[in-house]
């Protein structure tokens, strides 16, 4: 009679040797969540498309009004307030957001589908390490594949304007700071989707979690009042369009519109209260 080593109890040498292992290193989580990371066939497909479709609808915005220059009034002429919302157009960093937040949300609920998770944990009893690697991970992806969008749809954009004379230059201190304030965006939304991942640990529903919080719940806030004005000020494409808006209309004409700083303390509070959430339950929760 053979006995089956694979499933046969561990022996006390066995379990001595688990116990004096030494744990793994953050680095070593690192790696690890990179290569969990482009495992996943829809990572490098997502990062590119969603970069090709911001620069493309970028492009198309700026022929748009290369086209409709010599229509214009001579003061829109002078001051082409479009020049930044070609860079960076509303519906193109909406599809990214919604791309962001989705890819953040696998990089969790995949491991909970597949059971991977049960194998992470049993390795990397210290679950919040785990996360703030998925974290950093996810952070690093993201800023690059936004830096990259950003920088190319503005660089596109200004190059068709500014065979009109109306480009708008980099080094304009608003220019600059929508350009960052667009780069930053698929990260924020990214890091939101991998904690509602941790809190929710079902594919469908923290997708539609996430979208719904994005895009769908500022529409229920009206800036024309002062207490929903100042919800919608929360939410985080509502910031986005503060940070890479050229001009704001006087508060005079009824509306209640966001801050500049408002709207950076909203782009940081959304990804690190959701991450503080994820280690607070991922700690308490029973895998």
């Amino acid at each position: 009679m053979s006995t089956d080593t694979a499933g046969s109890t561990p022996t006390p040498a066995s379990r001595a040797d688990a116990a004096t292992e030494p744990p793994a290193r953050f680095r070593d989580l690192l790696a690890a969540e990179w290569i969990k990371v482009w495992s996943l066939r829809s990572t490098p497909w997502t990062l590119l498309l969603g970069t090709l479709f911001v620069i493309g609808t970028a492009t198309m915005e700026a022929l748009d009004d290369y086209r409709d220059f010599p229509t214009m009034s001579p003061e829109a002429q002078r001051e082409p307030m479009f020049a930044l919302s070609d860079a960076f157009p509303l519906m193109g960093y909406w599809t990214l957001a919604l791309l962001a937040v989705s890819a953040g949300a696998i990089t969790v609920v995949g491991e909970y589908g597949s059971g991977l998770i049960r194998t992470t944990t049993i390795a990397v009893p210290a679950r919040e390490s785990v996360v703030l690697a998925k974290a950093a991970v996810v952070t690093a992806l993201w800023t690059a594949a936004g830096t990259l969008a950003a920088s190319g749809a503005f660089a596109v954009s200004q190059a068709i304007l500014d065979r009109r004379g109306a480009a708008i230059s980099i080094t304009e201190p608003v220019a600059l700071r929508a350009l960052v304030a667009a780069a930053l965006l698929p990260t924020v939304c990214a890091l939101i989707g991998l904690g509602l991942g941790v809190l929710i640990r079902h594919g469908a529903t923290t997708m539609v979690t996430g979208i719904f919080a994005l895009l769908m719940l500022p529409q229920f806030f009206s800036i024309r009042t002062r207490w929903s004005a100042e919800i919608n000020h929360a939410m985080v494409l509502t910031a986005w369009e503060r940070l890479t808006a050229m001009w704001v209309p006087p508060s005079g004409d009824g509306f209640h519109r966001p801050g500049v700083t408002e709207s950076w303390i909203v782009y940081a509070a959304w990804p690190l209260v959701a991450i503080v959430l994820a280690l607070v339950v991922v700690r308490r929760r029973d895998v």
